[in-house]
């Protein structure tokens, strides 16, 4: 049976987007986990700085408030110090944004990590900061972001390779088989995003407890997170790239659980 040209050219997209991908194999001595990804520390770090100052305008610029910010940027250098972040070719720097009204904070490829002061004005203690700043210090050196890119490719290239294989202008009826493949892709990069985050959770209450801070406090900072989205609608959480907060709590206090199975240690710094 003679294949159509346009089930060849997708064939050969889906083939050539495979390989690339499962082509670059690189092990994460942090995580302890061999990843796929197709840029080097150095290109996330380029591109984290690159990034910054326009990340930082749509958040209103940088704080003024000096004291603040160098309080986030002294909890985040301890962090960084204390913990196997410090063995990376990550360039950390912490910035305090002046946006008071968006609750959040992110981090960029290669270290360079924002909180709002909005977010920054509901954590009552050191340690519920230092549980948002090593959720953050997780999703760098997990890289997370060089994962996602990597993924994110090869889902385009599997999408538009369905897409080319499937649609037929002449044909109406195949227009919905193109939208769902397209529906399907955005869906799983959405479930890549679900598992950086509860990844970041773990490697948060690693890193936190190693900097000698106490990890219950990233269960308050879950509890910020959920009060901050009650009376606005929220979309289930199978279509959001963040698991719902309360879902997080339970999956923190597991993590918490294996690597304090006796309790935790008392003279943490809450």
């Amino acid at each position: 049976m003679r294949m159509s040209p346009r089930l060849l050219i997708g064939l050969a997209v889906a083939l050539f987007s495979i390989v690339s991908y499962f082509g670059n194999r690189v092990f994460n001595p942090v995580t302890n986990e061999t990843q796929h990804v197709g840029i080097s520390p150095q290109q996330e770090v380029a591109l984290g700085l690159q990034a910054a100052p326009q990340m930082a305008r749509e958040f209103g610029g940088l704080s003024p408030d000096q004291q603040a910010s160098a309080r986030v940027d002294q909890i985040g250098r301890k962090l960084v110090a204390s913990t196997a972040a410090a063995q990376t070719s990550y360039r950390f720097n912490f910035h305090l944004l002046a946006d008071d009204q968006t609750i959040n904070a992110f981090a960029l490829p290669g270290g360079q990590i924002f909180i709002t002061e909005a977010l920054l004005r509901r954590l009552n203690t050191e340690g519920q900061v230092a549980g948002v700043l090593g959720h953050e210090v997780g999703h760098v050196v997990a890289r997370h972001s060089a994962e996602h890119m990597a993924k994110q490719q090869l889902t385009q290239g599997l999408t538009g390779a369905a897409v080319l294989a499937t649609y037929d202008p002449n044909n109406p009826s195949t227009q919905q088989t193109a939208a769902m493949a397209a529906l399907i892709g955005n869906m799983i990069n959405m479930k890549f995003g679900r598992e950086d985050e509860l990844e970041s959770d773990r490697l948060g209450v690693r890193f936190t407890s190693e900097a000698g801070y106490d990890p219950r406090s990233m269960i308050r900072l879950m509890e910020v997170l959920a009060e901050s989205g009650k009376g606005r609608s929220r979309p289930p959480e199978f279509f959001s790239t963040h698991p719902n907060p309360e879902g997080r709590i339970e999956k923190i206090e597991a993590a918490i659980q294996e690597r304090f199975p006796s309790g935790v240690p008392a003279g943490l710094v809450k």
